[in-house]
């Protein structure tokens, strides 16, 4: 729930105000999924392409 916040992509206050409702939350969530997951791939495309696959 506080990815978003502690990414810096909304404030907490937007949480607690009611400016942001779940679905935005979800959204930013999945778009950090995203990130993190495309980043994981990238590593080890150049940890395989430094080393072999």
């Amino acid at each position: 729930m506080l990815a978003p916040v502690l990414e810096g992509l909304c404030k907490y206050e937007s949480l607690k105000d009611g400016s942001l409702d779940l679905a935005d939350i979800a959204l930013m969530n999945d778009a950090l999924a995203v990130r993190a997951d495309n980043q994981a791939k990238a590593e080890r495309r150049q940890r395989d392409e430094r080393y072999g696959s």
